[in-house]
């Protein structure tokens, strides 16, 4: 007899940055065949976002980057900043993945540190790019409430 099935991570992202939109892009074009389907994306925005907020209060003033991880039984797990960076990192794996242990030795406060350096700066940096994701992908966008 098999536990209820976990569902895919959620990458969060600000739909209104250009450099959030050009990295679900970058992970699009460099997941590798295995582990796509095991992913989904959505706006913080969306009913989705929204609904993760509302069961994760630390997330009110966050803006830019949320990996979220869904418990079957619960509201699952989340992580900001840096630490969704790392989460992102290892879903692509291989030298991706590797680079995710090499921030990992970097203390967390210096790596969340240079993250809200860039993500401070990073409308002025990036014009604004929708997602536009091809066909085969757009059902991995959710824009709908948690389940």
């Amino acid at each position: 007899m098999t536990g209820p099935r976990t569902p895919p991570s959620v990458l969060l992202y600000d739909g209104d940055c250009g450099l959030c939109a050009r990295s679900v892009q970058f992970v699009l074009r460099h997941e590798r065949p295995a582990r796509r389907g095991a992913l989904r994306f959505a706006p913080l925005d969306s009913p989705y976002g929204q609904a993760l907020r509302a069961r994760h209060p630390a997330l009110a003033g966050v803006d830019s980057v949320v990996w979220h991880t869904p418990a079957p039984d619960g509201p699952g797990t989340v992580a900001t900043h840096s630490e969704a960076v790392r989460a992102v990192l290892r879903h692509l794996g291989g030298a991706w993945g590797w680079m995710a242990v090499l921030l990992g030795v970097v203390p967390r406060p210096v790596r969340d540190t240079g993250y809200r350096l860039v993500a401070r700066h990073r409308r002025r940096l990036f014009a604004p790019t929708c997602v536009i994701p091809a066909a085969s992908d757009r059902a991995r966008f959710l824009a709908t409430e948690l389940p």
